[in-house]
């Protein structure tokens, strides 16, 4: 009987790429996958979805040998296999392609393929590079073997890292978060190329939260919930509201509210800003834009565009080199901000908050509880020698009610806690101190669909309360629904301040990537 199970369960292992049987991974009192079973198909590309802290991404390092599983098997092609390292997970034809790149930015993409590689003899750089060339044209991918890292696109770079686990072998693919920072003509380059992989017979993972994405490009989903295996759909036969439903376990709307300005007022214009770096490299050039309270003025680029440094600017972390940063008062004067730290910003009456992109060492203290993280912000306005502890208490007490923070007690430090819910206390905190201008950077990157719709509602309400935010975002789709505007930032420059009821995703790509193709509407 036992002979005949086994036989039975070989048989149905032979059919799929790779079989996931009871994965559990704990770390400490953390659950992170419970008896987890998953098949990876041959020829198919599988969405894997879940909410933040789901045990998706666990998963996955344990199948690329990153993590090692506590229980559990995991078969390739319906053998029982132990998967140990990355390196044993090569050999099993396994790579993975992380969020955060792992190449050497001065040595080149030919020299960052064969990095690492254990090759009896010399490596002859010439049979590599033409071997890389096989696999580009194979497939779709455009690269240049010579070129140094730092000298590439996030696209190039990306490509960079999925030819390097084809030039190793892989047959099955891994990408984690694959188009976070893909511009929407990239990512159909890279779906495009997805797609000449499966039809060579690749079985392809994709790690992601854009919905959209996985309707396009998927053929089954797997839902994974608080480190449980929920089950799987093929993508024809499903929708985005039916997959939220499962990875949240009950309904949650998916539509992004974008109520009408009312009387919108001038409250930020930016002249003529530019930013050099201090290693001399121009990061803003000439930017001018207006920013009006109760509406959301979204900020659009490829990363390393400016972003940062215009947000930082504004807020008096960033030194400028020329223009002018003006804070207009209700009774239409105004406030130059150019040379201000925050401090002497806030001195001036100035009520700005800033939701930085850093959370866990710009935004909050990771090793500090909630309430003192609320302290930060307020601690000057103690008396005498002492601060005032109630104050950023109660505040705690009501962003941790209010916003649904999912915590032990207000004592816990914030470093426990999950990425959605941090970004929660960060926020909350920002918009307790009624701001007159708001900015968030990157607010909801790696937030599951229910925390990012939260954050959505939150900016909303400080729009309709007058405020002026300034969102910056890299979901091209979101930037669309939620803002009233958006700002087009290519290496520096302003490419365009458009409509973002009437422009298109296509359209704002374009901007993204063509400078001065459309002068900007300052109004």
């Amino acid at each position: 009987m036992e002979e005949l199970r086994n036989e039975t369960q070989q048989q149905s292992l032979s059919d799929v790429a790779v079989a996931l049987r009871g994965i559990t991974k704990i770390f400490g009192k953390t659950v992170a996958n419970h008896k987890v079973s998953l098949d990876i198909k041959r020829g198919e590309v599988l969405a894997v979805l879940g909410e933040n802290g789901s045990g998706k991404t666990t998963l996955m390092n344990a199948l690329a040998g990153i993590y090692f599983p506590d229980e559990g098997q995991i078969f390739i092609n319906g053998e029982e296999v132990t998967i140990s390292s990355p390196r044993v997970a090569f050999s099993y034809g396994i790579g993975m392609i992380h969020q955060h790149f792992k190449l050497v930015d001065v040595l080149t993409a030919v020299e960052n393929i064969i990095l690492g590689l254990n090759e009896p003899g010399r490596m002859n750089l010439k049979k590599v590079a033409a071997r890389v060339k096989e696999i580009c044209d194979a497939y779709g991918f455009v690269l240049d073997p010579t070129k140094k890292v730092y000298d590439m696109s996030v696209s190039e770079k990306q490509t960079l890292e999925i030819v390097k686990v084809l030039y190793r072998g892989a047959e099955i693919l891994i990408l984690d978060e694959p188009t976070a920072v893909l511009t929407p003509q990239e990512t159909d380059k890279l779906f495009a190329v997805l797609r000449n992989m499966r039809r060579d017979g690749k079985s392809i993972v994709i790690i992601t939260h854009k919905l959209h994405e996985v309707m396009e490009i998927s053929d089954r989903v797997a839902v994974l919930r608080k480190g449980e295996y929920i089950g799987e759909i093929e993508t024809s036969k499903t929708n985005p509201q039916e997959l939220t439903n499962m990875m949240v376990g009950r309904p949650v709307t998916l539509n992004i509210d974008r109520p009408e300005p009312e009387n919108p007022t001038l409250r930020i214009e930016v002249k003529n800003l530019s930013v050099v770096s201090e290693d001399g490299v121009q990061k803003l050039n000439d930017v001018s834009f207006k920013a009006y309270g109760g509406e959301i003025l979204g900020i659009a680029g490829i990363s390393g565009s400016g972003q940062k440094e215009l947000l930082e600017a504004i807020a008096g972390l960033q030194k400028t080199s020329g223009g002018e940063i003006l804070f207009i008062n209700d009774d239409g004067s105004s406030e130059n901000l150019i040379g201000r730290n925050p401090v002497a910003i806030a001195q001036k009456g100035v009520t700005l908050s800033f939701v930085p992109e850093d959370r866990l060492g710009m935004g909050l203290v990771g090793n500090m509880d909630i309430s003192d993280n609320m302290m930060l912000r307020s601690y000057r306005n103690g008396s005498g020698p002492f601060t005032d502890r109630k104050s950023p208490y109660s505040l705690a007490e009501r962003v941790v009610g209010e916003l649904e923070v999912m915590t032990p007690s207000i004592e816990t430090p914030v470093r426990r806690l999950s990425g959605g819910n941090v970004q929660k206390v960060l926020v909350g905190r920002e918009i307790s101190l009624s701001p007159k201008v708001l900015l968030t950077a990157y607010a909801v990157r790696g937030l599951d669909i229910n925390s990012s719709y939260t954050i959505y509602d939150l900016l909303n309400r400080q729009k309709k309360l007058g405020v002026a935010v300034i969102y910056v975002g890299e979901d091209l789709d979101v930037l669309l629904e939620l803002c009233d505007k958006i700002l087009v930032l290519c290496a520096g420059h302003v490419s365009g301040v458009v409509d973002g009821r009437t422009i298109t995703k296509e359209e704002v790509g374009l901007l993204m990537t063509q400078h001065g193709k459309e002068e900007a509407a300052n109004e």
